[in-house]
């Protein structure tokens, strides 16, 4: 089934939803998810509306173009999408492969509506993985050095591969404001969530060693700011004085491995709005 997906964000007002749902009756289409938001402190509307484009009176061409009018009617920002259209994903990863081996199996298996031309490291443990996948790998080793011309190079391969996402499973690299402005929510990341926080190396063996009770993940888009982009998904799972630190290595790689999962998911299913450095995401 081929379908349309359109994720807006305006002023709150009467009478949106009435004149979307207008619009893709009216063209004889049919709505087969629609969901809404109001954030009542910015005073701010979020719509995600999916419909069958079986039968549309518009040619998918000219959608953009006809909805125009209702845009500027409401002062929307607003995207249009389709489910034909399948985004193509870079995956960044360093020397931990358990997210990207996790991602790579969801995609082959159909869960991750997309196509994962390469993979990109500073380090060479993932070339055998890429080359089991069929996947181009390219290693660019940063140093403080050469990390802003690395960054330049990795760029143009992404632009010659057409890349729409960029996915940091596990990647130990902190990029460049630079580098981030080329792919504006469009970079994912993962990292350990830990109550307290653990700074620095090993996280895992100071939690271990303070006695922590909940371990967690948490994925975001990159921004310029570390670590501080729009949280897309987080979760957690207990710990007891029973666990070694083996045993919260192993749970908060699971967990890395199923939030990163969820946020690359939903990404690409366009259920994501990013505003104010905050996320509003769509059932």
């Amino acid at each position: 089934m081929k379908r349309a997906i359109l994720l807006i964000s305006c002023p709150d007002q009467k009478g949106i939803t009435a004149s979307i749902a207008n619009f893709i009756y009216k063209n004889n289409g049919n709505i087969v998810h629609a969901d809404q938001h109001i954030d009542e402190q910015a005073d701010t509307f979020f719509m995600r509306a999916e419909w069958d484009l079986t039968g549309f009176k518009v040619s998918p061409d000219d959608i953009s173009k006809k909805f125009q009018p209702f845009a500027k009617k409401f002062r929307m920002k607003w995207n249009l999408y389709f489910s034909k259209q399948r985004p193509r994903v870079a995956v960044f990863v360093s020397r931990q492969l358990h997210c990207l081996q996790d991602i790579l199996l969801r995609q082959r298996a159909g869960q991750l509506a997309c196509d994962i031309p390469l993979i990109v490291s500073n380090h060479p443990a993932a070339k055998a993985l890429a080359h089991d996948f069929g996947l181009h790998f390219f290693e660019f080793p940063i140093t403080p050095a050469n990390k802003r011309a690395q960054e330049k190079r990795e760029l143009e391969v992404l632009r010659a591969a057409k890349i729409n996402l960029v996915v940091l499973a596990r990647y130990h690299q902190i990029l460049t404001a630079d580098f981030v402005r080329h792919y504006p929510n469009e970079i994912i990341n993962i990292h350990h969530s830990f109550l307290p926080a653990f700074a620095g190396s090993n996280p895992y063996r100071q939690a271990y060693q303070k006695g922590v009770k909940i371990i967690g993940a948490t994925s975001h888009y990159v921004t310029a700011r570390l670590d501080e982009g729009p949280i897309i998904e987080q979760d957690t799972v207990r710990v007891s004085h029973r666990d070694s630190l083996e045993d919260l290595m192993r749970k908060g790689e699971d967990l890395e491995k199923i939030v990163l999962s969820r946020a690359v998911r939903w990404h690409l299913e366009r259920k994501i709005l990013a505003y104010n450095n905050k996320t509003v995401v769509f059932d």
